[in-house]
């Protein structure tokens, strides 16, 4: 059956009227955690039909309980083809709040779902990645995905932003916030010893790798930052015991500079991991996949 042609950034009044089901509160849950994804990761995510998930995108949206940012208009404007991209809209984040008791404390979703192209792209090379993930931990027994409210704060559960200050020399102190922060726990292995804890970092490229000058933004501040997390044992501030930063960046020539920058640090190196884009969609399972290390020609999997 053909899906009626509406309006894809302008909600129509001439909509078939809905009843949420348990599916469309699987999809506000999952654009929720992640806060922008598109259509196609919402039917990897999503058991069942992908044509009927399309449909109650569709609805939900024009419904509005989700939202779809308009910078994706550019897309088609040069004749593009892409999947669209969902954030919620304040109907869904309503009935999140009412089901689920999630802290929105302003329900203004259309103007926090108002981004600029080059940030909604950043925070779908997010998505791709966790998406990616927590289908390759859906499929194996001997690993579980950890969200960061996991993480416990004193007498509650952590929340995001997930952010912390460091010196990291010469005088300068840096704000830190992880693109994105995840953990993996072994069940097989000893309490205290089966848990690991990943900054995710997607680079896009618009940040220069190395500047002259340390109070300038880079993103060899940002591995000087982490690497004083590190030696100062702030991690264990958090409530981490261990951790490493994972890289996704958008070339083998990026990915490459960034190694070298991690190289001239005296030490710290074994923290951080780094893939390319390319790579990461070449390979059919991030948990096997070769990440490269901080050390030259060495590679290491986030699992056996």
């Amino acid at each position: 059956m053909e899906f009626p042609r509406l309006p894809r950034f302008n909600r129509s009044l001439d909509i078939t009227p809905m009843r949420l089901t348990e599916r469309d509160r699987e999809i506000l849950k999952h654009i929720h955690r992640h806060r922008f994804l598109r259509s196609d990761h919402l039917t990897s995510l999503i058991a069942g039909s992908g044509q009927q998930l399309l449909r109650r995108l569709q609805l939900l949206y024009h419904h509005g309980y989700l939202e779809r940012p308009r910078c994706q208009i550019d897309y088609y404007h040069r004749s593009g083809s892409r999947t669209i991209a969902y954030g919620l809209g304040n109907k869904g984040a309503g009935l999140l709040k009412r089901e689920l008791g999630l802290p929105f404390h302003r329900l203004d979703w259309p103007t926090k779902n108002r981004v600029e192209r080059l940030l909604l792209e950043h925070a779908l090379m997010v998505s791709d990645f966790m998406v990616r993930l927590e289908l390759a931990c859906r499929s194996r027994k001997d690993v579980r995905l950890l969200d960061v409210e996991e993480l416990e704060s004193g007498g509650g559960k952590r929340r995001q932003p997930f952010q912390w200050k460091v010196d990291i020399g010469r005088g300068q102190r840096c704000g830190v916030i992880p693109d994105r922060v995840f953990g993996l726990e072994f069940p097989e292995k000893p309490a205290g010893q089966n848990r690991i804890w990943y900054f995710l970092e997607a680079d896009r490229g618009t940040m220069p790798v190395t500047r002259s000058r340390l109070d300038q933004s880079s993103y060899h501040r940002k591995l000087l930052a982490y690497q004083a997390t590190w030696t100062q044992n702030l991690h264990r501030q958090l409530g981490i015991s261990r951790f490493r930063v994972l890289t996704v960046t958008t070339s083998a020539d990026r990915l490459a500079s960034m190694q070298e920058a991690c190289r001239s640090m005296p030490r710290g190196q074994g923290l951080f991991l780094f893939t390319d884009s390319a790579s990461l969609n070449a390979h059919p399972n991030v948990l096997t996949l070769p990440f490269q290390t901080g050390h030259s020609g060495a590679t290491t999997a986030l699992i056996g």
